[in-house]
């Protein structure tokens, strides 16, 4: 199943929210808006036309500046189609009045310990710098944490960077607990 093509799956539709009946996220005690922020937001599958979109917000802060290239798109295009035959995968972007303004990938993680659950993984979360404090990070936790309640997910985890400590607030404003030590050896 495709979950990243132009046409919308039906498993999978876009979400829409209106900036005046949206949902509030937990944990979010000033609202999920600031003013600058009107209109309707859809979170959607991510399309081949936004990759170039999605790479530049991946490099748009001080780790992604060094571990990104927005000027090759052909290893990140390479990486979408893999990710978009990929049925375990969901690479979403948030819109606003067409223009891509976040965006998030959810791997759903089948597995045998703690009682064969299945678990989800969050990554690559990232909002647009027009839209940083507006709120719309929490929409797309939110989107990744019912989209895995819905997929049958037992377990949402993330990592982020140790160095991000603003980042770790925030996650854990959103009821998630830092409960493990992550390792990674690079390749």
């Amino acid at each position: 199943m495709d979950h990243f093509s132009s046409t919308p799956q039906q498993d999978h539709e876009p979400t829409t929210t209106d900036d005046a009946a949206a949902p509030r996220p937990r944990g979010d005690a000033d609202g999920h808006r600031e003013a600058r922020s009107t209109g309707k937001l859809l979170i959607r599958p991510a399309e081949v036309s936004d990759v170039a979109a999605i790479v530049a917000m991946l490099a748009d802060d001080p780790l992604g500046a060094t571990r990104e290239s927005p000027e090759d798109l052909t290893p990140y295009l390479a990486a979408y189609s893999r990710l978009a035959s990929d049925p375990h995968q969901r690479l979403v972007v948030a819109e606003r009045a067409g223009k891509v303004v976040g965006t998030l990938q959810l791997t759903l993680v089948p597995g045998l310990s703690r009682r064969a659950a299945t678990r989800s993984l969050i990554e690559g979360v990232r909002v647009h710098a027009d839209e940083r404090g507006s709120g719309l990070g929490s929409l797309l936790i939110e989107w990744a944490v019912e989209t895995s309640r819905t997929e049958g997910c037992q377990l949402v985890q993330l990592t982020s960077d140790a160095s991000r400590e603003d980042a770790h607030r925030f996650y854990e404003r959103l009821g998630f607990v830092a409960s493990h030590v992550g390792f990674k050896r690079q390749l």
